[in-house]
C-alpha cells in the first residue's frame, strides 16, 4: 500500500510581518555550511515548521527534531506483529522530506539569543550522520543524548561557539535577539509554515 501524501508545504501570505520559519531556514542553512559536524546535512529535505505552544512561559518544549524514517533509515517497522509505515511528505516541487524541525511559539522566542541558537544547534544535530531519515543514535540508555542531555547540550553550546568564530553575517541571526513581544510590536505579525504531525499507517497483510 503506498501511503498518501501530506498537503504541500505552504507559507501562510502575509503583506507584513516576520516569516519566521524562513528566517529560520536561512540560519539553518549557514549553520550546516560552517559547522563540520552538520556537514552531512541536507535543508532542502528538512521541513521547518511552527507550533503553537500550549501554555505561555518559558518552560516546556522549545524545538523538536522528528524523523520521517525508522532506525537506520528504514520505510517500515514491526510493532504489534504488524508492518507499520510513517506518513510521507513532500514539498512543493514534489520533494520527500525526512526530518521536520519544529519550533514552539512563542515560548522559543523568549530565550536569550544564545540559548536560541543552541536549541537551534541542538535539534540538528540529532540527525543521523547517514542523513537517512533516523536520529542520531549513542549507545547505552540515553541513545538520543549520549550518557546525560547535559553533556549533549554542552556539545551543543560547543558547536555555537564554532559557528559564531566562522564570522557569520549577524543578519542572520538578528531577528532572534528580541523576545515575542518586541517582535510582534515592531513587525504586527509573526507567520510562518506549519507542518502537520505525519501518521503512523498499518500496512496490510501478515508481517
Amino acid at each position: 500500500m503506498s501511503p498518501p501524501r501530506q498537503p504541500e508545504l505552504r507559507s501562510h501570505p502575509a503583506h507584513q510581518g516576520l516569516d519566521f520559519t524562513t528566517g529560520i531556514r536561512r540560519l539553518c542553512d549557514d549553520m550546516v555550511c560552517r559547522i563540520a559536524e552538520l556537514g552531512h546535512i541536507d535543508m532542502t529535505r528538512v521541513a521547518v515548521s511552527f507550533c503553537q505552544a500550549r501554555k505561555l512561559g518559558r518552560f516546556g518544549i522549545y524545538a523538536t527534531l522528528t524523523p520521517l524514517r525508522f532506525a537506520g533509515g528504514q520505510t517500515q517497522t514491526i510493532r504489534r506483529g504488524r508492518p507499520w509505515i510513517i506518513q510521507r511528505l513532500y514539498d512543493a516541487a514534489g520533494r520527500e522530506m525526512l526530518y521536520i524541525l519544529s519550533f514552539y511559539l512563542p515560548r522559543y522566542l523568549d530565550l536569550p539569543l544564545r540559548e536560541k541558537l543552541k536549541t537551534v544547534v541542538h535539534e540538528l544535530w540529532h540527525i543521523s550522520p547517514a542523513f537517512d531519515g533516523d536520529l542520531r543514535r549513542f549507545g547505552g540508555r540515553c541513545h538520543f543524548h549520549t550518557s546525560s542531555k547535559r553533556e549533549y547540550d554542552a556539545h551543543a553550546h560547543r558547536l555555537v561557539d564554532d559557528y559564531l568564530a566562522s564570522a557569520p553575517d549577524p543578519a542572520l541571526y538578528e531577528f532572534l535577539r528580541d523576545g515575542y513581544q518586541a517582535l510582534h510590536a515592531r513587525h504586527g505579525r509573526i507567520y510562518g509554515t506549519k507542518v502537520p504531525a505525519p501518521k503512523l499507517l498499518p500496512l496490510e497483510g501478515p508481517s
